[in-house]
């Protein structure tokens, strides 16, 4: 019985499974009776399960293990080298900003002196529209000019200690000056009749165009300030009784606004300036025509008079 079995066995055997290899292993099989279930070796019962934080040997420490570094430790991780590199700059950076912080604070007081004479000088020069003698307000004004030579020099040697930052700071006196060159060129407009001339007016304040100049904008700028008190001062000559100051005053205006008309300015502040001496113009034109139509200028002025009229 048992050999008929085993022998349908190894047939059903060859026709599912050809292979003689497998097939040759099914003679040392056991024979099982229909009531006994094969037993099953569990596949989890052998496995080591290795964690992937931590080795099971100490030789695999180095190549398995998750090492994580500690506070404090001996082991720290240094910085990358871009954040090196980033705070370098922004060190240099600190320093930079330090440096022309306090170059900025020396100019500063410098340029608080130039504004403080400048308001000196401002002063008596207002003692003209009060019908002072001309000769005495301007020896007084005069007398600040060598404190202003004094400062900006003050201002030349601070710069030369940054070569190549000159207009990197001259926004910090640029208001400073231009209130200076209107000044001096009232003054010198009441001795000679004529305008400053740029050269002149670096001279006066010991500048040296090379190393610190008067920029070409500031020293316009400053005449253009500068017109906007003659009309002030024509009003007030003629009520003191200079009927012949109107006419002077016009044909001078007129050369300075036709010799402005010949820059081509961009829109902005000194354009703007420039505009304003137009009406300055016109005021004067003004007070020139009431005291012709009163018959209070010698009829010798009229043909240079008729000249300067008929201008822009």
């Amino acid at each position: 019985m048992n050999s008929a079995f085993r022998n349908v066995h190894l047939t059903a055997s060859r026709l599912i499974n050809p292979n003689p290899f497998s097939s040759s292993i099914l003679h040392f099989l056991p024979l099982f009776s229909g009531d006994a279930a094969p037993r099953r070796s569990n596949p989890l019962r052998h496995r080591i399960v290795v964690s992937p934080f931590y080795s099971t040997s100490p030789s695999s420490s180095s190549s398995s293990s998750f090492h994580i570094p500690m506070e404090g430790g001996d082991d720290q991780v240094p910085p990358p080298p871009a954040s090196q590199l980033l705070e370098k700059q922004f060190e240099s950076f600190r320093v930079q900003l330090e440096e022309s912080a306090a170059l900025r604070e020396q100019i500063r007081a410098v340029v608080m002196e130039i504004e403080s004479a400048t308001r000196l000088i401002q002063a008596n020069l207002l003692l003209v529209h009060q019908s002072r003698p001309i000769p005495e307000v301007i020896e007084k004004s005069k007398e600040k000019l060598n404190d202003l030579k004094k400062f900006y020099g003050r201002l030349a040697e601070i710069l030369r200690e940054c070569p190549g930052q000159y207009y990197r700071y001259h926004g910090d006196w640029r208001s400073e000056t231009q209130a200076v060159v209107s000044q001096l060129a009232f003054m010198h407009w009441l001795e000679t009749g004529s305008l400053l001339v740029h050269t002149e007016a670096e001279e006066k304040l010991g500048l040296n165009s090379l190393e610190f100049g008067l920029e070409t904008e500031d020293y316009l700028t400053g005449i253009c300030f500068m017109s906007n008190d003659l009309p002030r001062y024509v009003v007030n000559r003629v009520t003191a009784g200079d009927y012949d100051c109107p006419r002077k005053v016009m044909n001078f205006l007129t050369d300075l606004h036709a010799a402005f008309r010949m820059l081509n300015l961009r829109n902005d502040f000194l354009r703007k300036k420039f505009d304003s001496m137009k009406y300055d113009l016109r005021r004067v034109e003004e007070v020139y025509y009431d005291v012709k139509i009163r018959g209070l200028i010698s009829g010798g002025d009229l043909p240079g008079v008729q000249g300067t009229q008929g201008q822009p």
